[in-house]
């Protein structure tokens, strides 16, 4: 099973810059808006539903308002053929995969939550079998070092993935950190799209299940 990875493309899904593969699932780990406006919702989810994959996942970012302040209009905007998921789960051929918009709280945007009990209600509901988690946030220590040098990844979600080992870890927030590391059970992958000056630079990655 292929999979393609893209995350944070911030409303600029239409650059010729961003060459989409081919592959029977493509998965959004969110920020698919600047500022999560209506027209911004409505063009984005027109592209992605015209994208050839058979299945295409999304989850929603912190620049996303819209799908936390009305979703029930997010909801009745939604394609058929487009799998969103909030906090919940989907078997795709046999993949389970889990996705949240959740990450810790910033200057009050979208899906921000406080570190610490407050976020951790939201990791608890990962089941123990996911294959692929989908978060916008990333964990501590795995793809999260800003430019300054520091890492801002979630420590209660790093816990929750230590326990869980999902083959895969997918998302993306900090643009700079784009790329791949590893432990010995779970690839964690930041798919940014943008850099950190919100130029399309970086490729979508692809990855076989």
């Amino acid at each position: 099973m292929k999979i393609t990875l893209i995350s944070d493309t911030h409303g600029k899904h239409h650059s010729p810059k961003l060459q989409v593969p081919d592959s029977e699932i493509i998965v959004h780990a969110g920020d698919f808006t600047s500022m999560g406006t209506l027209e911004q919702v409505i063009d984005f989810l027109k592209w992605y539903s015209e994208l050839p994959h058979p299945y295409k996942v999304l989850i929603g970012g912190n620049h996303d308002f819209l799908l936390e302040k009305n979703a029930l209009l997010f909801k009745s905007l939604l394609p058929d053929n487009i799998i969103y998921l909030e906090n919940e789960s989907v078997e795709i051929e046999g993949i389970k995969i889990w996705g949240s918009p959740i990450t810790p709280w910033f200057y009050d945007w979208a899906f921000n939550r406080e570190r610490g009990e407050d976020i951790r209600r939201y990791w608890e509901q990962i089941p123990d079998d996911v294959d692929i988690l989908v978060t916008h946030g990333p964990p501590y220590g795995h793809g999260d070092k800003t430019l300054r040098g520091e890492l801002v990844g979630c420590e209660d979600l790093l816990e929750f993935v230590l326990k869980i080992k999902p083959k895969y870890h997918v998302f993306g927030h900090i643009h700079e950190a784009y790329g791949i590391t590893q432990n010995e059970s779970t690839t964690f992958i930041n798919a940014s799209c943008l850099n950190l000056n919100y130029q399309m630079v970086n490729d979508p990655v692809c990855i076989e299940f």
